[in-house]
């Protein structure tokens, strides 16, 4: 009887760790991640939110294009592309703010493919005012862009514009601006990036801190700056005598974000305090696994390491996803970590990181 319920224990044991095998292998199949992907997609197409111009849709449409490379699907160009003519392939009103410049990501990759002066050359002119005018942040707070998400907004408009047009000078000025915000911002000890200056440690006296006494560390704000990165390097040609600066930068991210992933595979709103805040937050983890899993693609970063993180990031950001598409578990607009969010709670940059996140995924040889 006991070598009876000793086998009965090992069959049972070996089943479950077969079907579990045999659930986790479904998420990374292409016709499920691509049917994924199409869910997603097509519910926020039916559920339009924000000016087209505005930097929540700036982030949403660079996930529509990774969206329309991986699916091939007509509809989709269709639709960027009917996004450039309402917004008449304008940035938005700021002209000095990375964050109206995001949508120009994505003006660039259509003109890309249809050659046509109009989408790029509101851009191009914004630009020149840019260079030409005075700029009211840099009186207020020393630098041009004083918040980390700008590393997502303007950079990779920059430097997508500079290839396009092999002109160097645009290289030059992503450059100036990322690294001014870089040497604000970036905590080289915890490798992660204050939101903005006043998350900034300042000694024992600041209250600017998590229960636990840790610093803040938000999780969107550090995912914007992955997500930033991976768009730079993308982009950047091998030559280009700063590129190694955001290989190493971004790998010093990557092997932090790597070491505080949560049991269910994603993160919390707030990276270094997790049991303060609610469950994992759809956004921030989206671009992490969008950016973990580019790094294994590119060989920059170890696949034995780190393709357990992105499989696990995967699939927790598939449990987030609900039956009719939509990407829950999203927090809200806002500048620092939140807990007034839910199942039930989405926004365009939280799909817009989950079709990323797919266009990648997609591509690991597992």
């Amino acid at each position: 009887m006991k070598q009876h319920s000793f086998l009965l224990i090992i069959a049972l044991f070996l089943f479950n760790s077969l079907t579990g095998q045999s659930d986790e292998k479904k998420y990374f199949k292409p016709a499920f991640i691509k049917s994924s992907m199409t869910k997603a997609l097509n519910w926020q197409l039916a559920n339009p939110k924000h000016a087209l111009w505005d930097w929540t849709n700036g982030a949403f449409y660079t996930g529509v294009f990774s969206a329309y490379e991986t699916l091939k699907k007509s509809y989709i160009l269709d639709s960027l592309v009917a996004m450039g003519e309402r917004n008449q392939w304008k940035p938005g009103p700021r002209v000095h703010h990375a964050d109206d410049w995001t949508i120009c990501q994505t003006y660039i990759d259509i003109y890309r493919i249809k050659k046509d002066r109009r989408m790029i050359q509101p851009f191009i002119d914004t630009l020149k005012v840019f260079g030409n005018s005075v700029n009211k942040e840099v009186a207020k707070h020393g630098i041009t862009w004083w918040w980390c998400d700008a590393l997502f907004m303007g950079p990779p408009a920059l430097v997508k514009l500079g290839i396009t047009l092999n002109d160097k000078q645009y290289f030059k000025m992503s450059d100036t601006l990322f690294k001014q915000c870089y040497d604000r911002l970036y905590n080289k000890e915890e490798q992660l990036f204050a939101r903005d200056a006043k998350y900034l440690w300042k000694g024992e006296e600041t209250d600017v801190k998590e229960k636990n006494g840790r610093l803040i560390f938000w999780s969107r704000g550090n995912g914007w700056v992955m997500g930033g990165l991976v768009k730079i390097i993308s982009e950047l040609p091998a030559s280009h005598p700063v590129r190694n600066f955001y290989i190493e930068l971004y790998k010093q991210m990557a092997n932090k974000i790597a070491a505080i992933q949560q049991a269910d595979g994603l993160w919390r709103a707030s990276l270094l305090d997790p049991d303060s805040y609610p469950g994992g937050e759809g956004s921030g983890s989206g671009f992490y696994c969008y950016g973990l899993a580019w790094g294994i693609n590119q060989g920059i970063l170890d696949k034995d390491k780190y393709l357990p993180i992105v499989k696990k990031a995967w699939i927790g950001l598939c449990s987030l996803q609900q039956e009719n598409g939509m990407i829950g578990w999203v927090q809200p607009i806002g500048a620092d970590p939140q807990k007034n969010f839910s199942p039930d709670s989405w926004e365009v940059y939280g799909t817009g990181a989950f079709l990323s996140a797919g266009s990648e995924v997609i591509k690991l040889k597992l």
